[in-house]
């Protein structure tokens, strides 16, 4: 009777048998028990949702949350949950998710659909790209990278969104003005090559500039990306098949061998974020 993790196992098993009743009876005593961990509180957290017990669920969030405040888990559910009912605030849980947990991927999916969905594409765009280096091969990978494929048009058909959005935000402000002094690059419009050449140059010129000031790993991945020549293979994986699936299955047949090199490399390679890299400071926080 003791071990805890019958009691989650069968609090989860009532739970995906909808008897809700159960399940929030055993539950519920989970949250308080002094060994118990975060899946303690998803497990509850899960059965107030689906009794759509709001405020309870609110409340039980903000317990875990403070008890295990290092939970990336925790904000990106209690995000989720706001979200519902589209609130907001949601926005806060996840991207407070992103700077205590950088590598739990799942809130920087939901930031980066907030974003996209907002006239601020920066942030829909970096966060998209950790998430797909995170979660590669996910039903949800394929998702973000046609919301990066678009917003990336977006960004290039309309110049307001090029300009200085948040000047209180200096990584925001040098990634706005990187990108703008390479949009000569899409002259030719926004595939994937032309993304491949607008992002080498845009690397180059942050690490003349910017790099020693805000070091970012997704950047220092694409550098090391560019001097083990897998740069192009590493944007036709991304922006290939949502841009033109033709264009792309005719690039991998052309390029075969440096394509495979990369997958291969993707493969047996964790990618991993840093503490301190988090560079989104919202208004008002």
């Amino acid at each position: 009777p003791n071990n805890l993790d019958i009691k989650k196992d069968l609090a989860f098993s009532y739970y995906l048998q909808r008897n809700y009743s159960s399940a929030l009876e055993t539950a519920k005593p989970l949250a308080e028990e002094k060994d118990g961990d975060e899946q303690c509180f998803q497990i509850l957290g899960m059965v107030y949702n689906a009794l759509d017990e709001r405020k309870e669920a609110e409340k039980m969030y903000k317990q875990g949350i403070k008890r295990f405040p290092s939970s990336g888990a925790l904000y990106n559910e209690y995000g989720e949950m706001l979200w519902t009912k589209l609130d907001k605030e949601a926005i806060r849980q996840w991207e407070k998710g992103i700077e205590v947990d950088p590598n739990y991927s799942s809130n920087y999916y939901n930031a980066s659909k907030f974003y996209y969905f907002s006239f601020d594409k920066t942030w829909s765009l970096i966060y998209g790209e950790i998430f797909v280096n995170l979660e590669s091969y996910s039903k949800r990978t394929p998702e973000i990278k046609n919301i990066m494929a678009d917003g990336y048009k977006k960004l290039f058909k309309d110049a307001s969104l090029l300009k200085d959005q948040n000047a209180k935000n200096p990584f925001t402000v040098a990634y706005l003005t990187t990108l703008s002094d390479q949009s000569g690059s899409m002259a030719i419009g926004v595939t994937a090559e032309s993304l491949t050449a607008l992002r080498s140059r845009f690397i180059l010129e942050w690490f003349d500039k910017y790099a020693a000031k805000l070091p970012f790993r997704l950047f220092e991945y694409h550098r090391q990306l560019i001097q083990d020549g897998l740069f192009d293979a590493y944007n036709q994986w991304i922006f290939g098949a949502a841009q033109n699936l033709p264009a792309f299955q005719a690039w991998t047949a052309a390029h075969s061998e440096e394509y495979n090199r990369f997958i291969n490399f993707q493969k047996g390679r964790v990618y991993k974020l840093p503490a301190g890299q988090y560079y989104r400071a919202l208004v008002g926080k």
